[in-house]
């Protein structure tokens, strides 16, 4: 009887090792045959700033297009930031990130174009505290009337585009004005943000997680005349979902909420947090499909 059972005992293993075996056999020989992605080409303007320089890394791990997904980046911005802009290219080089193909690092809108998939525009006129977002809009219309040229000349034909520099609903109107071979669904401005904090603002007013709250929509420019909108807004609570402005019950806190953020000059982590998160794309036969998540 014992003999029998260490016998049983034995073929067991040999099973167990023969699964096991063939397994990782079976794993080495898929992963001979999975073939690379082709690589998406990112440009970033303003890539020597604060946002740039937050954003970067993100897009390279693959925070924005998966973690599978090659990419090649050009970043942007003027002459007096170039050894800057060199400084982080030598940083993104020494990461070794393993989906980063190339890095490109010019002065030169055209060179920063050619091939370009997707845009994330950055750079801008910088607003300086006491300024109003509006007071910056004509000195953004030369900056984005040429890089919009350039993108119109120069990038792919599905090119996406993401406005982050303020205004960015203007800035976003003036590339759409001059880059009109860019499909309008494909140029969008970044209100990641603005959505994320009127979501804070209502989950606070209310003790609740803010993934308990959804449907906030943000209208208008950025500036002092932008309205967040919850009417639509719902909010999960102990007793259910109910609407935000019912669970508020209050219109006097919504016209004195801090909706628009005051901390000049503290925002660069956040805008460049809700970068990949707006404008997430993927591949669909082929195709860049641009959402958010």
């Amino acid at each position: 009887m014992e003999q029998e059972y260490i016998i049983l005992l034995q073929k067991i293993l040999v099973v167990l090792f023969s699964v096991t075996l063939f397994w990782k056999i079976i794993k080495h020989i898929c992963g001979l045959l999975v073939i690379e992605k082709e690589p998406v080409t990112v440009l970033v303007t303003g890539a020597a700033g604060q946002i740039g320089y937050a954003l970067l890394p993100m897009i390279a791990r693959g925070v924005m297009l998966g973690p599978d997904q090659p990419v090649i980046i050009h970043m942007l911005d003027i002459e007096p930031a170039a050894e800057a802009l060199n400084g982080v290219k030598m940083e993104l080089i020494d990461a070794a990130f393993p989906l980063l193909k190339d890095v490109v690092a010019t002065t030169d809108v055209v060179e920063a174009c050619q091939g370009v998939n997707i845009a994330v525009m950055v750079g801008g006129f910088p607003r300086k505290e006491g300024m109003e977002r509006k007071d910056v809009m004509s000195k953004n219309v030369s900056i984005y009337k040429a890089q919009a040229s350039a993108l119109e000349q120069h990038a792919a034909p599905d090119c996406k585009v993401l406005v982050v520099a303020n205004p960015a609903n203007t800035n976003a109107l003036i590339l759409k004005e001059f880059a009109p071979s860019i499909p309008e669904k494909n140029i969008t401005c970044l209100t990641r943000l603005d959505h994320n904090r009127a979501l804070g603002q209502i989950s606070e007013k209310l003790n609740v997680h803010v993934s308990d709250a959804w449907n906030v929509i943000i209208w208008g420019n950025h500036s002092s005349t932008q309205y967040p909108d919850i009417n639509h807004a719902t909010v999960k609570t102990t007793n259910g979902e109910k609407s935000v402005r019912d669970a508020i019950a209050n219109d006097n806190w919504e016209h004195g909420c801090p909706w628009e953020c005051t901390l000049m000059g503290h925002m660069e982590f956040s805008l460049a947090l809700c970068t990949p998160s707006q404008l997430h794309v993927r591949k669909d036969n082929g195709q860049l499909l641009m959402g958010s998540r």
